[in-house]
């Protein structure tokens, strides 16, 4: 293995290979920060180009735009609060309320340090431990993705902003928008309205962009402008050491947010849209100023993006050990893979080590590229987003935001469906429900869906199916955090009034 490593670094120290995953990671940048073109469209796009590459050149080059198109999506989310990936959700929360705060720059360069550090994790994760994990990620079956989408809902009480209530009903509403389509087991046609392009359910990225994107536009066009203090002050230098200073100095959340997303990584099927929100929701939680959240707290950013870029890496695990995609993108690496007549498992590590490391290798070298790009890019496109004109910026994010949802399948239906999804997102946030929690249930529908009946269905033998989701040990893990989850806002705010009574106490009796 050392031998291979060697060879796979020195490899993308030649500049050749250089320049190619410079490249990648520009163009995955710019296209990751288009609102609705995700990742795996765009290694779609990218594929045909491979063909006439020799298998580790093509490798490296979608390798590069992988990784840049996650971090690419972060811009877009802190700027016009459009996660351009779905991968940036969390980041859309507080990166946009840093934005409206002035703050967009420190936001950006949060995002950018959360990502080169998860990106070099995910990658000394997958060279220290993808054997054996490769192997643990095996021995979760439908009963533990049953409880890995329980314990991502449970999240809902972090994100509900003022009301537990209207969390869950958010919650309840996007579990609903899940389940519309060809149920995932059993074939059932539910709440398409007779529509052919509803059989394949909600589109996630449609409904991304109209969840999070259309409402912030109807608010743009309704006060005719921008709000006074969306625009940046003259303090850029101070504000951009103290997010630095910030982030540095606090290697606990980066360490944590890197850690989370390697291990939804190597659990095949997740991805980041749940590594981010679930890093989101712990950096929350062990955060000694909770209530800040949702109003532009920079370690949310961080954690966020963090998570998403260590997914990246760490989802190479099951793809290349197990040939079980960790991620949606990673299923169009495997494709790539076997058009060059490589099989992913133990004898492409034996026979084929130094491809596979070159690989690993120029994601770690595509994250280090990510910094000086993206700082220089990043900021520059901030400071064009800020200085354009309402009257320009909206009606161009629209145009985007069509481009980005009819793109997903050419179809004018999933137009149609952002922009249903994105008025009611708008009334509904007028009554205090926000898009979080309805992304939250329609990217964990399905995934609690499908292990629940699976589970049902492979357990059809004993006497009482059920019960298997309660005695296997990986479930009882899950639901014992599942229940930490949610108990533990509830305790940390009676612990907090205990205290808040117990210092009011001297105060109270000195002034007798």
């Amino acid at each position: 293995m050392l031998e291979s490593l060697g060879a796979g670094i020195l490899q993308n120290l030649a500049p050749p290979m250089l320049l190619l995953v410079l490249g990648g990671t520009v163009v995955g940048m710019l296209f990751g920060a288009m609102p609705g073109l995700s990742a795996t469209m765009g290694l779609a796009l990218l594929v045909p180009f491979t063909f006439a590459m020799e298998p580790t050149s093509g490798l490296v080059l979608l390798g590069a735009f992988y990784m840049g198109c996650i971090y690419g999506g972060s811009f877009t989310a802190i700027l016009v609060n459009a996660p351009g990936t779905p991968s940036s959700i969390a980041t859309a929360i507080e990166g946009y309320a840093m934005t409206k705060k002035g703050r967009s720059e420190e936001a950006v360069v949060g995002a950018t340090i959360g990502s080169f550090v998860g990106g070099v994790f995910g990658v000394v994760v997958f060279v220290l431990l993808a054997p054996p994990l490769a192997q643990f990620s095996l021995r979760f079956g439908p009963q533990e993705y049953f409880w890995v989408a329980i314990f991502g809902l449970t999240i809902v009480v972090s994100l509900a902003s003022g009301s537990v209530l209207k969390g869950l009903i958010g919650a309840a509403f996007g579990l609903l928008l899940a389940t519309m389509g060809i149920a995932p087991v059993g074939g059932d046609v539910r709440f398409t309205f007779g529509e052919p392009m509803l059989q394949g359910g909600i589109p996630l990225v449609p409904a991304l962009v109209g969840l999070f994107t259309i409402p912030e536009v109807i608010r743009l066009i309704a006060r005719r402008g921008r709000p006074a203090e969306m625009a940046d002050g003259g303090a850029r230098r101070s504000q951009l050491r103290e997010a630095v200073t910030k982030v540095v100095t606090g290697p606990v959340n980066l360490v944590r947010s890197a850690v989370l997303g390697a291990v939804v990584g190597i659990l095949p099927g997740a991805g980041g849209n749940v590594s981010n929100l679930v890093a989101y929701n712990e950096a929350r939680r062990a955060s000694k100023h909770p209530e800040n959240y949702g109003k532009g707290e920079l370690e949310g950013v961080v954690a966020a993006e963090t998570a998403n870029n260590s997914t990246v890496s760490a989802s190479m695990i099951p793809t290349l050990t197990i040939g079980v995609p960790g991620t949606p993108p990673d299923a169009i690496i495997i494709g790539v893979l076997l058009l060059h007549g490589l099989r992913p498992g133990a004898e492409l590590f034996t026979s084929s080590g130094n491809l596979v490391y070159t690989f690993v290798v120029a994601l770690a070298v595509a994250a280090v590229l990510m910094v000086p790009v993206g700082l220089i890019g990043g900021r520059t496109l901030q400071r064009g987003v800020m200085a354009l004109p309402a009257r320009y910026l909206a009606p161009g994010i629209m145009i985007l935001a069509i481009v980005g949802a009819y793109a997903v399948r050419s179809s004018v239906v999933d137009v149609v469906i952002m922009l249903v999804l994105g008025v009611l997102a708008y009334v509904l946030g007028t009554a205090g429900i926000t898009a979080a929690p309805i992304v939250l249930g329609l990217v964990l529908g399905t995934i609690a869906e499908t292990g629940l009946v699976q589970g049902l269905l492979t357990s059809t033998g004993s006497d009482a199916p059920w019960t298997t989701f309660f005695t296997r040990p990986l479930s009882i893990v899950l639901i014992v955090m599942s229940v930490v989850s949610l108990a533990w806002p509830l305790v940390r705010a009676r612990l907090r009034r205990r205290n808040d009574e117990r210092s009011q106490v001297p105060a109270v009796e000195e002034g007798s």
